[in-house]
């Protein structure tokens, strides 16, 4: 029995993407060690250099002929499509990093944004190469592996006090990630639905379980 998702791209090629993917893990991890302030200005010239240069690859041949040299390997049908002109999955991490840096406290754009570095490359992995029982829009195989990687990201990102709401809260955004993760494929990108919906489940639970905790991470800067 085949495999549900067979991708858009060879498996070795699908491997070589998320240990790219997996850089972006230390977008959360230096925001832990410098301030909300200076985290938004150096994701916004990132993210405005990213989305330039995707968008050039569109309208200048030269770019473009470099750009797919490059990277073309690595790109998913949907995003080579010059009609349609779809960024790539690492310039939506970077359009979402800055969204989830704006809107949401540090905490949980740490624990989001871990999740969706994590947890979207083990899903995409694990879901490819055994995904046999179809769930929603996805595979079983693909969910579970991105709901339990999630929970040991929930278990090792900082926490204002510690306390098992904390954990309770991470475990049940975790979730509610996974099914996001799953329910996106084909009409919005996971890079930014993932940890826009993680923060605001976090948001919403500490709001409904933990209404006088301030949203500040100790030992960190603000």
């Amino acid at each position: 029995m085949t495999p549900i998702d067979n991708g858009t791209i060879n498996y070795r090629d699908e491997v070589v993407r998320k240990l790219i993917h997996l850089c972006s893990l230390s977008i959360p991890v230096v925001y832990y060690f410098i301030p909300r302030s200076s985290a938004i200005i150096i994701l916004s010239v990132l993210t405005f250099f990213a989305v330039a240069l995707d968008l050039s690859r569109y309208f200048y041949p030269n770019v473009g002929k470099i750009f797919y040299k490059l990277f073309g390997f690595l790109l998913r049908r949907h995003e080579v499509d010059h009609k349609k002109k779809n960024l790539n999955g690492a310039t939506y991490v970077l359009i979402s990093s800055v969204i989830c840096a704006v809107v949401f406290p540090k905490v949980f754009f740490i624990t989001a944004f871990s999740i969706l570095i994590i947890s979207d490359s083990v899903a995409a992995l694990i879901g490819r190469k055994w995904g046999k029982h179809k769930f929603l829009s996805k595979s079983l195989e693909g969910t579970l592996a991105f709901f339990i990687s999630a929970i040991l990201v929930v278990f090792f990102t900082p926490k204002i006090d510690g306390t098992p709401v904390e954990y309770l809260i991470g475990i049940i955004s975790a979730a509610i990630g996974a099914i996001v993760e799953n329910v996106s494929f084909g009409f919005a990108d996971d890079n930014l639905s993932i940890p826009i919906s993680i923060g605001l489940s976090m948001w919403a639970l500490y709001l409904l379980l933990l209404p006088n905790v301030q949203l500040i991470l100790p030992h960190s800067p603000l």
